[in-house]
């Protein structure tokens, strides 16, 4: 749950980010923070910069302008890796599992290269992960033979294998029936409770509710609206932009 705000603890810290692709401006100037055990949302038509912003958070993309700091390092030329060894933890709108390995063993890479943990650190790990996300029963099986749901499930493990202290989750409510992700959302919610800081990019709008703390929005690279979930959901420009109401 977020912290009362006289004891908030900022973990990330955006300020002017800004990219572009040549003369292309897909984000300009976007400021905001989040803070320690708190889910912050993403809202935002197709286009509008999130994942753009998710790759710039992640170390797959630089920005062109402003900074971004993880606690109070200034992240600068990172990659991936190391920005997970540091604490970030990602999904994938289309899950990328290690379709050969099995769903534990995809687990253990995450955990060794990622959280830098022993073997045997791993493997206990690695297993209390698989019974959060109820797969402890599909441990053996090929990732890439797994069912959509679980696939997901196994997007959200890997990143947790790694320990993060920001978990980043792009889509993963998409494609599931109202039931999955109702369960999504149900595990989305315990991990938050256990103190994992997450920023979440979403469509399913029910399922965001459900969880977030506070919501931002973004309209072709800008920040039109950030705030209470029930506050942001009522401002006539977000009601416009995202839902295509005229208030």
């Amino acid at each position: 749950m977020q912290q009362p705000k006289g004891e908030r603890q900022r973990l990330l810290q955006a300020r002017n980010v800004s990219k572009s692709f040549g003369a292309f401006r897909v984000l300009h100037d976007v400021d905001f923070d989040v803070y320690r055990g708190e889910v912050l949302g993403i809202l935002g038509p197709n286009g509008a910069g999130k994942t753009t912003l998710f790759n710039m958070i992640s170390g797959d993309l630089k920005p062109t302008g402003g900074e971004i700091r993880l606690g109070e390092v200034l992240l600068k030329g990172e990659p991936p890796h190391r920005r997970c060894q540091m604490g970030i933890g990602r999904t994938y709108q289309i899950p990328q599992p290690y379709s050969g390995m099995t769903t534990f063993e995809n687990l253990l890479v995450a955990s060794a290269f990622g959280g830098g943990r022993s073997e045997a650190e791993s493997y206990e790990f690695c297993a209390q992960v698989l019974r959060d996300c109820e797969l402890l029963n599909k441990a053996n099986v090929l990732a890439g033979s797994l069912p959509l749901l679980d696939r997901k499930r196994l997007e959200l493990a890997r990143a947790l294998a790694s320990g993060p202290k920001l978990l980043l989750l792009d889509e993963i409510a998409g494609g599931l029936t109202d039931e999955e992700s109702k369960e999504l959302v149900a595990l989305i919610a315990q991990i938050r409770d256990r103190g994992v800081t997450i920023i979440w990019i979403e469509h399913v709008l029910h399922a965001l509710m459900a969880v977030a703390d506070r919501l931002l929005v973004l309209n072709f690279g800008e920040k039109i609206a950030e705030g209470d979930p029930k506050t942001v959901i009522a401002n006539p420009d977000v009601m416009r932009v995202y839902m295509g109401v005229e208030a």
